[in-house]
C-alpha cells in the first residue's frame, strides 16, 4: 500500500487554506465539481469540433474541484454520510456523462455510431462501478476500495491527460484508448469486488 499523499490531493490541500477562512462549505464545492462535469459534457456533445480544447480544461478543472471539496470538509471538519457520498455520486455522474457526450459528439461530427455505442458502454459502466465499489466500502471499509497508486500518482490522474491529449491530438485520441480503458476497470472491478467475502 503507497502511503504518500497524490500530488493533486497535496495542491488541494494548499489551496483551500485560504477557504477555510469563509463560509463555504464542501458540498458547496461538490456541487461545482458537479456543474463543472455537465459544463464539459455539453461542449463536447454539442461543440465538439471548436471546442473541445475548452471541455477539456472545464473537465480538469471538474477533477481537481474533486479533490478540494474533501481537503475543505477534513479542515473545516464539515465530513458527513452525506456529503461523502454526494461526493461520490457527483463524480461518478460527471465521467458518466463525459464519455456519453464525447461519443455523441464524435457520432454528431463523423457519422461514426461505434462512438456513440463506445460512448454508451463506457459511460453506463460508471454507475456499475460505483454502485460495486460503495457496496464494498460499506461491507470493509474505505482502505477496501482504495485505488492503485505508485509515488505521488494514483490510477485515476490518467484522466488529467484528457486537457493535453485534446490540445495535441484532438479528443478522438483521448476518448478511443480512456473508453476502452473504463471498461476494463469495470470488468476488474466486478473480478475484484465479486470476489470479496460476502461480495
Amino acid at each position: 500500500m503507497n502511503d504518500r499523499i497524490p500530488y493533486d490531493q497535496q495542491l488541494a490541500r494548499l489551496l483551500i487554506k485560504p477557504l477555510t477562512r469563509t463560509p463555504l462549505h464542501a458540498n458547496h464545492l461538490t456541487t461545482l465539481n458537479l456543474l463543472l462535469g455537465l459544463a464539459a459534457a455539453t461542449l463536447f456533445a454539442f461543440c465538439i469540433e471548436k471546442l473541445a480544447w475548452l471541455a477539456a480544461l472545464l473537465f480538469m478543472l471538474a477533477v481537481f474541484t474533486d479533490h478540494m471539496d474533501g481537503e475543505l470538509a477534513r479542515a473545516k471538519n464539515q465530513g458527513s454520510d452525506f456529503g461523502y457520498r454526494y461526493d461520490y455520486i457527483a463524480g461518478a455522474t460527471a465521467y458518466t456523462l463525459l464519455f456519453i457526450a464525447i461519443g455523441y459528439g464524435l457520432y454528431s461530427a463523423s457519422g461514426q455510431v461505434v462512438m456513440l455505442v463506445l460512448g454508451l458502454l463506457a459511460g453506463l459502466s460508471n454507475p456499475v462501478i460505483l454502485m460495486l465499489r460503495m457496496r464494498t466500502e460499506d461491507k470493509f471499509g474505505r482502505v477496501a476500495v482504495q485505488h492503485p497508486a505508485m509515488g505521488g500518482f494514483e490510477i485515476e490522474d490518467f484522466i488529467y491527460l484528457i486537457g493535453p491529449i485534446t490540445w495535441l491530438l484532438g479528443i478522438r485520441w483521448f476518448f478511443l484508448p480512456f473508453a476502452l480503458g473504463t471498461l476494463g476497470y469495470l470488468l476488474w472491478t466486478i473480478v475484484k469486488y465479486s470476489g470479496k467475502p460476502g461480495g
